[in-house]
């Protein structure tokens, strides 16, 4: 059944990307959602209810959380529950028209299960979970070697570091070296193929589901900064890193 699934889910967001690079082509329309840092556009919408749409054909019964309001009001996660972040990214797909993703990803009775990236102008697809392995479009990924913080890059969201929020900072400094990416999705890809080895950063559940997913099956740590149990239906502060760095890391702003 998962397999099944998981064919046709690739199929949608592939569909998905390209609608995605077409509509970039023509006008659209962008919109102020809590501030001027925080923006919404047609593009994201429409690829909200087309995806949501086709989830509801593929897996009749499952409730869907989105970013956009098209989405179930959804108050536990049993069951099949899908998690949709249409355009992660939204700034960079605005202002730079590269460096965002489509995101989808599947929990089965809150597990992790399935999880789907989207880098959409590079057309890698990043899909997969613990049964199935994780894979950059038909190429399966090893696990990134478990380097430690003072040996690898550190990604932090830009507003963490520059408040310094859980002395981000002090973990910054002790990295090799600092990278920010403007998008959860991108961030996640960069860890799972080994290229950065910690992330800091406050996501909500569509920025967190799909990558979480594929951080876990790679054998990368997943946790909230206070170390309480993560909560799918809320925003968590997560560091998402090796195990090595994410120790390192722990002991430094604890």
């Amino acid at each position: 059944m998962l397999a099944e699934i998981d064919q046709q889910i690739q199929t949608l967001i592939r569909e998905v990307g390209e609608r995605t690079k077409a509509a970039m082509q023509a006008d659209f329309t962008i919109d102020e959602k809590t501030s001027p840092h925080d923006l919404v556009t047609t593009v994201d919408k429409q690829n909200e209810q087309i995806i949501n749409q086709r989830l509801r054909e593929i897996d009749p019964t499952a409730q869907i959380i989105s970013e956009e309001g098209f989405g179930d009001q959804v108050h536990d996660i049993h069951g099949h529950v899908w998690i949709v972040d249409p355009v992660d990214g939204t700034m960079n797909f605005i202002m730079e028209r590269e460096n965002f993703a489509i995101m989808l990803a599947l929990y089965i009775d809150g597990q992790p299960t399935l999880g789907y990236i989207l880098d959409v102008m590079k057309g890698l697809l990043y899909h997969g979970g613990p049964a199935l392995g994780v894979w950059e479009n038909d190429h399966q990924l090893s696990r990134p070697l478990n380097r430690g913080l003072r040996d690898g890059l550190i990604d932090v969201s830009s507003r963490i570091l520059m408040n310094d929020l859980h002395h981000a900072q002090t973990a910054a400094k002790a990295a090799r070296s600092i990278r920010v990416f403007g998008s959860a999705g991108i961030s996640m890809t960069q860890l799972i193929t080994g290229r950065t080895g910690a992330y800091i950063t406050n996501l909500k559940p569509w920025d967190l589901a799909p990558g979480r997913v594929l951080a876990e099956a790679q054998g990368l740590v997943v946790k909230r900064i206070d170390e309480q149990p993560i909560d799918m239906l809320s925003s968590n502060f997560v560091l998402v890193a090796t195990p090595k760095a994410a120790k390192d890391i722990m002991e430094l702003i604890n």
